[in-house]
């Protein structure tokens, strides 16, 4: 067989297993590895890792908030900023807002990234309104076109669902094949902080992290692992900030429950301190759920190491600090009217193999399950990437781990003015990027069009290996053969 490609030479790491050799790529795919692969085109690897590409999949890209706020990226920003971070695929998220439909908020979407991404992508769904339409009829057809996750909100008023509206949407994915992503804070214990906090005129950035106290983050996910539980549906937690949310997560799963977590950069590599600067300056560093401290820290390397939690995703959502912004209610906003969230997408895996892998807190396997391959798995995509096998996507990215960089804002690709890790020494960073055999980044340049990147349908939610425990009123034995399921 002749071959397109061939990367030689390289260290290649699956998320189970390390060796050294020959990668050909063939119309797109990965068409053979060994050793003594020859192609017309090759790329020279030795002493240089050749790793799956990573899966981004928690991004706000092109998303209006609740409060009408855009996001500074477009899907072209976006997905280049994600490209020359490691990246091949992305799935952000595709808002509805209350009175609209899926079906419309879809069209949107589509318009948004069809003309514009580079990368590969997909999206989750935000369902804000849970109409008996949206649930039993849009959902269902949303899945079917491969869109296969969503996102529901136990937190802010104008997207919050009562936990009634919860066990309809838990019971519809179940039986569809989705996967329920859920922000899980208590809604009522941060708008009380909220309250007691500005009446007291304590109203710096430094207060959003008072705020949303870390109790409110633990309770919302034991309601949430109950609901799920008892309806026995798959259910994933975006953005843990705590130990003890974590704990509940792998607490859950040792019962066997199909329950996920994610955790992201802010939470192990920055804290609550950081909101404490002067002026105005905190304000770039307000996400929710807050960044948390020190020992948090510290929590969530042993998390990730033990695999309490799957998923290390950016959450990138990036709001420039101007009036666009996070300074839109003014030069000195109260903490409660600033937009949330922090730019990430480029520095996601960057961070973790320079913080993790070089410094021995988490092994490059591990690192390739935590930015590609649990992605893949998780959301239907593990059939064609998240690993380098024969087959597969040739979605790959090679990382010369001698590279030293200090991260700035303005060396990173997206539409941002600031970067919450400015200043931070970096060792190990992508060099050259392959998205379907596409070369999309190599030597510091972009070498992909806007619209280059393909719609990736994905799998129903796999339940495989999960034998969760019934609930006693569900059993067909104690319910008085009530048909409930």
């Amino acid at each position: 067989m002749s071959f397109d490609l061939v990367i030689k030479g390289g260290t290649i790491a699956s998320a189970c297993a390390t060796s050294k050799g020959d990668v050909a790529i063939k119309d797109g795919k990965i068409a053979a590895m060994g050793l003594g692969l020859e192609a017309p085109n090759t790329i020279d690897a030795t002493g240089k890792l050749v790793l799956p590409g990573g899966i981004e999949t928690h991004c706000h890209i092109a998303q209006e908030s609740a409060t009408g706020a855009m996001t500074a990226d477009d899907y072209h920003t976006g997905s280049v900023s994600a490209a020359f971070g490691g990246n091949t695929t992305i799935v952000p998220f595709a808002a509805q807002h209350r009175g609209q439909t899926i079906p419309d908020a879809l069209k949107i979407y589509d318009d948004r990234a069809a003309p514009n991404s580079v990368l590969d992508y997909s999206y989750h769904l935000i369902v804000t309104d849970p109409t008996d339409a949206a649930i039993n009829e849009d959902l269902p057809a949303a899945f079917q076109r491969g869109i296969t996750s969503f996102k529901v909100f136990m937190t802010y008023d104008k997207m919050i669902v009562s936990d009634e509206q919860f066990l309809d949407i838990l019971v519809m994915a179940r039986d569809n094949g989705g996967l329920t992503m859920v922000h899980a804070e208590n809604n009522a214990m941060i708008k009380w902080m909220v309250r007691r906090l500005i009446e007291r005129g304590y109203d710096a950035p430094k207060y959003h992290a008072v705020s949303h106290p870390a109790v409110s983050e633990v309770e919302a996910v034991q309601r949430g692992i109950a609901l799920a539980s008892f309806v026995e549906a798959p259910l994933l937690f975006v953005h843990i900030s705590t130990d003890a949310g974590a704990r509940a997560v792998a607490k859950a799963r040792m019962a066997g429950h199909m329950i996920f977590g994610e955790t992201c950069p802010q939470y192990m590599f920055l804290t609550a301190q950081d909101l404490d600067r002067p002026g105005a300056e905190g304000a770039k560093f307000c996400c929710s759920p807050p960044l948390r401290d020190r020992q948090t820290q510290t929590d969530m390397w042993r998390h990730l190491n033990a695999g309490s939690l799957q998923l290390y995703s950016s959450d990138h959502a990036p709001y420039r600090f101007d009036a666009t912004g996070k300074l839109s209610a003014g030069e000195n906003p109260p903490f409660n009217r600033i937009a949330n969230g922090l730019p990430g997408i480029e520095l996601r895996a960057p961070l973790l193999f320079s913080e993790g892998v070089q410094k021995g807190r988490i092994t490059l396997e591990q690192f390739v399950a935590l930015t590609a391959t649990n992605a893949a798995r998780l959301f239907g995509m593990g059939d064609r990437k998240g690993t380098i096998a024969v087959g597969y996507d040739a979605d790959i990215a090679i990382w010369d781990p001698a590279m030293r960089r200090q991260v700035t804002a303005a060396a990173l690709h997206d539409n941002m003015d600031y970067t919450p890790f400015e200043g931070w020494d970096i060792t190990g960073w992508p060099v050259t990027v392959i998205n379907q055999g596409r070369i999309i980044v190599d030597g510091g340049e972009m070498k992909a069009t806007a619209g280059s990147g393909s719609f990736i349908p994905r799998k129903p939610f796999d339940a495989t290996g999960f034998l969760p425990p019934r609930a006693p009123e569900m059993a067909d034995t104690t319910n008085f053969g009530a048909k409930l399921f």
